[in-house]
């Protein structure tokens, strides 16, 4: 989970335009919320990595994982009418999931590891 949330954290800065692209319109200016969901997966993956706020990254986590979710559910609007875009974004949301569901287990103290 830490490196699942590092890695999409840094992406966030690597390739801004590839998330810009998944905020919805009605929010504002894409490329602040990039940059500011970015740094919430990063100050997530830190929680997680050390032991004294791990329980708390695993909370915050998870709301981070249910926070992001209109994202998806917006992607798949935008690529309704692209066959092979619906099919890639539907698939999406699934996935959020088990990542809340990690996260949760990790703020329960239930998880063995958080990598």
């Amino acid at each position: 989970m830490t490196s699942i949330l590092g890695l999409a954290g840094l992406a966030h800065f690597l390739r801004p335009q590839t998330f810009d692209s998944i905020v919805p319109p009605r929010l504002g200016d894409p490329r602040v919320w990039t940059y500011a969901s970015g740094v919430a997966e990063l100050v997530c993956a830190t929680m997680l990595a050390v032991p004294a706020t791990r329980r708390l990254g695993g909370s915050a986590s998870a709301a981070l994982m249910v926070g992001v979710f209109p994202a998806n559910i917006y992607t798949v609007k935008k690529h309704w009418h692209n066959p092979r875009g619906r099919t890639i974004a539907l698939a999406r949301l699934p996935l959020q999931v088990p990542l809340v569901w990690m996260a949760w287990n990790i703020a329960g103290d239930r998880a063995e590891s958080s990598d």
